[in-house]
């Protein structure tokens, strides 16, 4: 069989940092309200309210939505249950929301993508509507061909119909394509639909308290711990 055509990519984790950002903008916000709220662990809360938001709409528990406006409400869960609640209005929530439209590419990101461009047609999968994914891909100059979003499918990943997605919009069978991603849900979600995998390890992606991620599921057809690594191992 013959290597892939094109590469898709998950944005969030994979080719940025949220940590980061959030912590930034959570550092900013205690700062200006006097608090002294846990930022890294509430980074981590916030992330799992939005994705049980996300999977309620694929199981069909829960009606389509942006995934911005799906984190704008799980931003007032956390604030709520952080009890501070009635510390922030909501053009301040608004603008404490929009963090997720302003992350940081890692290191070997833009650099990365170059190299891999220079072989293959590359395009973003990310769960991240597009207009967020747009103002994640633009600033940060990360060289992509096309921008996917799940927003297309009024789904959300793993949901066979956003890897759909690509098959239509890159005009190519699943076997010609290979997701990249740091997540195992996703590459394994993306095999049985039948793509090429491939696994970029982020060791700091929920921060540097976190354990490294396992590199040997079966679902990835490479495992490498950044995007040199990957081109490296396509070129061969």
């Amino acid at each position: 069989m013959t290597g892939p055509r094109a590469l898709v990519f998950d944005l969030q984790g994979t080719l940025v940092d949220f940590h980061a950002p959030v912590q930034r903008m959570g550092a900013a916000a205690n700062a200006a309200k006097g608090l002294a709220l846990d930022w890294p662990a509430l980074s981590v809360r916030w992330r799992l309210l939005y994705r049980d938001a996300m999977d309620a709409v694929i199981a069909g528990r829960a009606p389509w939505r942006r995934v911005d406006r799906i984190t704008r409400d799980a931003l007032d869960a956390l604030l709520d249950e952080a009890g501070c609640a009635d510390a922030f209005t909501a053009a301040e929530r608004d603008a404490m929301n929009a963090v997720w439209c302003r992350l940081d590419p890692w290191p070997d990101s833009v650099a990365g993508l170059q190299r891999l461009r220079r072989r293959f047609t590359l395009a973003t999968l990310s769960n991240a509507g597009m207009a967020a994914a747009i103002a994640v891909v633009k600033p940060a100059a990360l060289p992509f061909d096309a921008v996917l979003s799940a927003e297309l499918a009024h789904l959300y990943k793993p949901a066979p119909a956003v890897y759909r997605l690509a098959v239509d919009f890159l005009d190519a069978a699943p076997h010609e394509l290979m997701m990249v991603a740091a997540h195992a849900y996703d590459l394994r979600a993306a095999k049985a639909f039948g793509m090429r995998t491939a696994f970029v390890a982020r060791p700091l992606e929920f921060g540097p308290d976190t354990p490294p991620p396992a590199m040997d599921d079966p679902a990835f057809d490479l495992a490498v711990r950044d995007l040199h690594e990957l081109a490296d191992r396509l070129e061969r």
